[in-house]
């Protein structure tokens, strides 16, 4: 099933060889059944996690990343895939990673393309689109090796497509747990980004910003530097 959304076929991946997904964070993984969850951050800020919109049909704002998809979309983080579904409805190929087993089995079930894997380990093929949304610039704690990942992942002319923080200036890295109902996860590496410190770091990934959305989710485009 996933060669049919491979753009070549051999793999990407200067990082590590495939270990298969990493345990799954069950403070995460609640959250990516549907359970209502919270982050509560190392530096005492708390964020209610937007779990409904998650496994909503991708709607409203998503219209932005979706609408600059022109080609083949490896969408990192992709949770229960509503934005990997959502280009497949309009005919453009997309593949999802994710490494939680609830967020995947949801991609499933919504007949979305998706790899069981760390977004670290070893990937098919060149993308014409990476997305990092809903805040998964965040993942591992450091936006610029998470960028470079990226990065390594397009094909000529290809763009990363970035959900970054309300707050422009935003710019933090720690470690974040996840809340809910059934109990807390375990500390994990996380960062924030907004639009502003993501220009720094993209330009040090090789990067540079192409557009910019502002509004109650903001967004950037990145391409590699000439």
């Amino acid at each position: 099933m996933i060669a049919a959304f491979e753009p070549v076929t051999e793999p990407v991946g200067l990082l590590r060889p495939p270990s298969g997904p990493t345990h799954p964070d069950p403070g995460f993984d609640a959250a990516l059944r549907g359970v209502p969850a919270r982050m509560l951050r190392s530096d005492g800020s708390e964020v209610v996690l937007a779990v409904r919109r998650w496994h909503a049909e991708a709607a409203g704002d998503d219209a932005w990343l979706l609408d600059r998809c022109t080609g083949p979309v490896l969408d990192l983080g992709c949770g229960p895939g509503r934005l990997v579904a959502a280009l497949g409805s309009r005919g453009i190929p997309a593949l999802g990673v994710d490494s939680s087993t609830a967020a995947v089995t949801r991609c499933k079930a919504r007949g979305a393309a998706v790899l069981h894997r760390d977004l670290f380990d070893v990937l098919p093929g060149r993308w014409q689109h990476v997305l990092l949304a809903d805040g998964n610039i965040g993942i591992g704690g450091d936006p610029l090796r998470l960028l470079r990942r990226a990065a390594a992942l397009l094909r000529p002319g290809g763009t990363v497509l970035v959900e970054t923080d309300p707050d422009p200036a935003a710019y933090w890295a720690g470690t974040a747990r996840v809340h809910t109902p059934e109990g807390a996860g375990r500390p994990l590496p996380w960062a924030v980004v907004g639009a502003d410190a993501l220009r720094a770091v993209a330009a040090a990934a090789g990067l540079e910003v192409i557009a910019a959305r502002a509004g109650r989710r903001c967004f950037s485009e990145l391409r590699l530097l000439a």
